[in-house]
């Protein structure tokens, strides 16, 4: 079967969310110990709590599972989108960063709502000045670029997801579609969005490949409707026995290798 189109996923499979959001997270933590006495990774590590617990307490929690919109993301992203639950978003997140670095202050024992505020303002600045990329990404998409049409699908909300494509303005012209979940209605691995791509690509499950970091998003939601896949697991993950991969591989560059071969 040969491949026509290649899906990937964007978020820590073409740029490094992870190593991103963990810059943004360092540089705030350590501006908070030239203020306070506190160990800048055990900071970060209370916030991190804080966010995860205040997040699954609103209302739009649900939401976000579906969409695929992570606490972290939620610390950064304006959700300035045009669904109610979008708007919901957009009036909770001023308040959820504030109280998120307010709270892990108040686990060293230190009262300041108005430096929680500021924290949780300066993340954002933060993160929208690391928009980190693997080493390999572009010149894998320059070597597939004019031979397959390209597709990106993403989770998340669009107004969030397209600023880190504002970001890194690099990548939105390597594809031929750019399919984001907040504005379908549902996120990966719902087989509907896989569908979806489907249909504005013109193509069949056989003539695809879904090119992703996530067994439980990219891998499964493929799976779903019959599409080969290939996990980038470039941290040594374990397998999931109930998530079988089509293929296998730790980088990108293994991937084009891989791609070449079928």
């Amino acid at each position: 079967m040969t491949i026509k189109t290649i899906i990937f996923d964007l978020d820590d499979t073409l740029l490094w969310d992870q190593k991103s959001v963990k810059t943004a997270f360092e540089k705030t933590c350590e501006y908070a110990s030239t203020k306070y006495e506190v160990e800048p990774e055990q900071f970060e590590e209370a916030v991190r709590a804080a966010a995860r617990e205040l997040y699954q307490s609103y209302e739009t929690y649900d939401y976000t599972v579906m969409i695929g919109i992570n606490p972290f993301e939620g610390l950064w992203g304006t959700f300035d989108d045009p669904t109610d639950s979008f708007q919901k978003m957009k009036g909770l997140v001023p308040g959820y960063r504030a109280n998120a670095w307010t709270k892990a202050l108040g686990a060293f024992g230190i009262d300041d709502v108005e430096f929680g505020k500021e924290l949780g303002e300066r993340f954002v600045e933060e993160r929208k000045k690391a928009p980190f990329l693997y080493e390999d990404t572009f010149a894998v998409l320059d070597e597939l670029k004019g031979n397959y049409q390209l597709v990106l699908l993403t989770n998340g909300a669009p107004s969030l997801q397209n600023l880190k494509l504002e970001i890194t303005p690099e990548i939105a012209p390597y594809f031929d579609h750019i399919i984001i979940s907040g504005d379908f209605g549902k996120g990966k691995p719902d087989p509907s969005i896989f569908e979806h791509v489907m249909e504005v690509a013109g193509v069949t499950a056989e003539d695809g490949i879904m090119v992703g970091d996530n067994l439980m998003t990219d891998i499964l939601g493929s799976s779903r409707v019959g599409m080969r896949n290939v996990w980038i697991n470039r941290e040594n993950k374990p397998q999931n026995p109930d998530v079988i991969p089509t293929y296998e591989v730790t980088s990108l560059t293994e991937f084009l290798e891989l791609v070449q071969k079928l």
